[in-house]
């Protein structure tokens, strides 16, 4: 059942508790009894014997293990021990293959294991009035859970009391931006995970803020749980040569047998004993099985494996190897690998100025001070480790302080220079955030947050022309943030809204984006002079998908960008139809992903499908060679795919076909 496009009282009233004492004991333990503990099923696991035994059931080995039974029938009757050698080599072979078959399968339910582990041991709860802690896998549907900053979110939950609070939601969404969450927020029907804001889902952390919850869903109801499913139920297709070699086998083996019987007629119409006959016809089709075809084929894709890994490809099962060559679509995900993952500060504007400039390393004085400002108003901060950037704290505030470090105005300098003496916390209902500061010995309100919300509160700006260039810069997928200020006479004992954040002064606007790969661009050329066809499949917003897929040549002219709730509405024949003409596909669902993937392999296309977060497991397991990202993937995703990218690159997949 649905929880997101229901009132607080409804989804109370559902449950049977109350928020305000959550449920009694009884409750509880009836509960458990009726919908078990909250954590994932175990999948159904093969012993290592079944495993081996089922190594056999290829075409070819079995026509070897006919080869060598019959190789081994001869010898005797012929007592001959040199006749031995042939058959006890094709066996050797034959375990080799099954004993590296087994090891393969077995490194393959890393997913599910590290799904598994994916859940917070304990969890804060209200039971008989009192709160308590409990260990997750205890919860029930209707149980009222408490959150904070740096929490793990044990189930899947309605929200209805939340101040300031963020959910790490990248694993489920593909978003890059931790997710504002709003208890109070009205959500449609029909609204993609990553719109219902008055949520919060097992698996994901809280990043900031505080909230309680009902509980909604647990185990294999939750959206990790489904994923779970998705994962169990989803069959690994066979790679193009697995197909090869075992259409190779059936043929081999009805030669073979025909040839047999060829010559046995022949001979036996020439007058030949039927004994000798049947030897010698046996024994040519022995010879005619090339038993060293499965050692040879595993050598030369090791000799791919090796050469891969050289190039920050790691091929986890040998056949993705000659998969990568034959792949005629490539679905990849857009945050990370076509993408930066780093929110950047791109252009900037200042308060009468005539129009926005792109951010350098030596901006204009007016520029320098929009920065400044930003600085001195964020609390994400920006550490130097081993020369290396490091951001700590929400993206869009390190983005505003590494474009101020470039400019040599560090966060630690500026806060010195003009400390902090007070603050007011971004809030999800102002969607402002202000602190005080004092600047060259005057006391200075600085505020920062969506144009929107501050307009109501200037006293001095270009208003429209502010609106003019926001509206523009949202357009092209930039995240757009105002700056204001104005100076006080006093810290006030607690300082509020009202007092704080009115009668400001516009000084400009700052504009961020999780940049394009400069390397994507040219990889993604490469895939299309090859005869590759690129398509983005993002959890994020469509337009910020489309602005991305434009730019690097994903998005051409004539193609769609389509969302996961236009998707849902379109059957397989619809998207049968339609799927050429399809570049981008956004805000889309697991369920989404795997429907695009197979969409592509009925259109007889190779598919090689790209991804790092948890959503993105079940379609890495159905696509024809899985690749997750190595430095941000989630250990779900690597489990599930053929492929690791330890640079997690779009150009690495490229070279990798290539």
């Amino acid at each position: 059942m649905k929880f997101y496009d229901q009132s607080v009282p409804d989804v109370e009233r559902c449950l049977d508790t109350n928020i305000h004492t959550g449920l009694d004991t009884t409750q509880v333990k009836q509960r458990q009894e009726k919908y078990g503990p909250n954590k994932l099923k175990e999948a159904k696991q093969k012993s290592n014997f079944a495993r081996f035994v089922d190594q056999f059931k290829d075409p070819m080995i079995i026509i070897l293990l006919i080869a060598a039974a019959i190789s081994f029938g001869i010898a005797i009757f012929e007592k001959d021990p040199e006749g031995f050698f042939e058959p006890v080599l094709i066996l050797v072979i034959v375990i080799l293959n099954a004993l590296m078959g087994v090891v393969q399968e077995s490194k393959a339910e890393a997913a599910l294991n590290a799904l598994k582990q994916m859940t917070t041991p304990q969890a804060r709860v209200i039971r008989n009035g009192k709160e308590e802690i409990v260990p997750s896998q205890d919860l029930v549907p209707g149980d009222i859970i408490k959150l904070e900053a740096g929490d793990f979110v044990p189930a899947d939950a309605r929200l209805f009391q939340s101040v300031s609070l963020k959910s790490e939601e990248a694993a489920l969404t593909g978003e890059s931006v931790p997710a504002e969450k709003d208890a109070g927020a009205i959500v449609k029907d029909g609204a993609p995970l990553g719109d219902r804001v008055d949520m919060v889902y097992s698996g994901c952390s809280i990043t900031y803020g505080t909230g309680q919850a009902i509980v909604c869903a647990i185990g294999m109801d939750t959206e990790m749980g489904k994923i779970a499913g998705l994962l169990n139920s989803e069959e690994k297709s066979q790679t193009p040569l697995q197909l090869k070699l075992a259409q190779l086998g059936k043929y081999l083996g009805f030669l073979a047998i025909g040839c047999c019987a060829i010559i046995f007629v022949v001979g036996l119409l020439n007058g030949l004993p039927p004994m000798e006959l049947f030897l010698t016809s046996v024994s040519l089709a022995v010879a005619a099985i090339p038993e060293g075809l499965p050692a040879i084929v595993t050598i030369v894709l090791s000799i791919g494996v090796t050469k891969l890994a050289k190039q920050n490809a790691i091929i986890r099962n040998l056949p993705a190897v000659e998969t990568l060559g034959s792949a005629s679509i490539i679905c990849s995900d857009k945050t990370g690998t076509l993408t930066q993952n780093k929110m950047t500060l791109v252009k900037a504007w200042a308060d009468g100025d005539e129009d926005v400039v792109d951010i350098t390393t030596d901006d204009p004085k007016e520029i320098k001070r929009l920065l400044q400002l930003g600085t001195l108003c964020s609390d994400g901060s920006i550490l130097i480790e081993d020369g290396q950037e490091k951001s700590v704290g929400d993206p869009t505030e390190t983005s505003i302080v590494s474009a101020a470090m470039k400019n040599g105005m560090t966060k630690e300098a500026l806060n010195q220079m003009y400390p902090r003496l007070a603050e007011l916390p971004f809030d999800s209902d102002r969607k402002l955030m202000s602190t005080i500061n004092k600047m060259d010995g005057q006391l200075v309100v600085i505020t920062k947050g969506a144009l929107d919300s501050m307009i109501p509160r200037l006293k001095s700006g270009d208003v429209k022309k502010a609106k003019e260039l926001n509206e523009a810069m949202s357009k092209n997928a930039l995240r757009v943030l105002a700056i204001a200020s104005k100076p006080i006479d006093e810290v006030p004992k607690n300082p509020t809204s009202e007092q704080l954040e009115n009668d400001l002064n516009l000084e400009g606007l700052v504009a961020m984006i999780d940049p394009a790969r400069p390397e994507a661009k040219e990889a993604v050329k490469v895939c299309r002079k090859a005869g590759i066809r690129p398509v983005m499949i993002t959890g994020d917003h469509v337009i910020t998908a489309s602005a991305i897929a434009k730019e690097l040549g994903i998005l051409r002219d004539g193609d769609k960008a389509i969302t996961g709730v236009e998707l849902d509405a379109m059957s397989d024949d619809e998207l049968d139809h339609d799927i050429e003409n399809i570049s981008v596909y956004a805000r889309v669902s697991p369920e989404n992903k795997i429907r695009i993937v197979k969409g592509w392999q009925r259109k007889n296309q190779v598919v090689a499908m790209t991804g790092d977060g948890v959503n993105d497991a079940p379609a890495l397991k159905a696509a024809d060679i899985g690749c997750a990202m190595g430095i941000t993937g989630t250990e779900v995703a690597k489990g599930a795919a053929d492929m690791i990218l330890t640079d997690d690159n779009f150009a690495t997949i490229v070279f990798a076909v290539r």
